[in-house]
């Protein structure tokens, strides 16, 4: 006989498990996407500077990488590092986060291995320093046989700049077979030309700290995304949070711009907006 304890997955704490029984295994998102923020508020508060924040995120990161890994969420993207901040933030803080960034990928690389995880990337990873494109591409290379959740870091990542860089990806490979003038743009070849391309859109996108924006974040792949935002600061957020964004997202019903069950059978002149 099966009980609702038998269906919770290995290695959950007990916050996790308890919140996982209420979800149903079978409507999990196969994508979720995370805008991870309040590193500098989470900080500030403590009387710390900013990159005690950043430091204090990476407790963050391998709690949901690996909560997520073992209710086997296909894919995790998170935006870890985006263009504005390459351009808009010191230089010392930049360097922090490049640093950073590299003792992230060498030290959590077996954890990754031992939770069968995949690591991928995102964004134009040629901007960034020569050391750092050197230890990512090691840790993917590492991660590049495990046949589990695809976790991919936005890394110098910008949804304007991956447009720009998808019609111009798309533009060269027209000149090379045929010519422009046989170009036909549709929503399939733009989308098999995004650096996403290899993973299905998000279902859920996951914003912390309380703000209500997407920050130029897979603007195109969130079209239809459900969008679930917590006051939690990064830094505090852990896989029970992650297990709670799914709850909520499991009580929606998703419609991609049609009507729900109830509103198709409603009289004219009833139907909601």
């Amino acid at each position: 006989m099966t009980t609702l304890h038998d269906k919770v997955p290995q290695g959950l704490d007990r916050k996790e498990a308890e919140v996982y029984r209420h979800l149903d295994p079978a409507r999990l998102p196969r994508h979720i996407a995370i805008i991870m923020d309040g590193n500098g508020r989470w900080a500030r508060r403590r009387h710390m500077p900013r990159v005690a924040g950043h430091r204090a995120g990476v407790a963050a990161v391998r709690s949901t990488v690996e909560t997520a890994a073992r209710i086997h969420i296909p894919a995790l993207t998170l935006y870890a590092f985006s263009e504005e901040n390459w351009k808009r933030r010191p230089t010392s803080e930049v360097g922090f986060l490049m640093s950073l960034l590299s003792r992230y990928l060498k030290a959590e690389v077996p954890t990754l291995n031992k939770n069968n995880i995949r690591l991928e990337y995102i964004g134009r990873q040629h901007e960034l320093p020569a050391t750092v494109q050197e230890r990512m591409a090691w840790a993917r290379e590492a991660t590049a046989r495990n046949s589990g959740m695809v976790l991919t870091l936005a890394l110098n990542y910008s949804a304007r700049s991956e447009l720009v860089d998808a019609f111009r990806s798309m533009v060269d490979a027209a000149s090379q077979n045929g010519g422009i003038d046989h170009l036909r743009i549709d929503e399939d070849l733009v989308s098999q030309h995004l650096y996403t391309r290899h993973l299905p859109d998000p279902d859920l996108v996951v914003r912390t700290s309380g703000e209500m924006r997407l920050s130029n974040f897979l603007l195109w792949q969130l079209a239809y995304a459900e969008i679930y935002v917590t006051p939690t600061l990064w830094p505090d957020f852990r896989g029970v949070h992650l297990l709670e964004g799914i709850a909520e997202y499991q009580k929606r019903e998703r419609r991609y711009g049609g009507l729900n069950h109830n509103d198709a059978h409603a009289p004219v002149g009833t139907i909601k907006a």
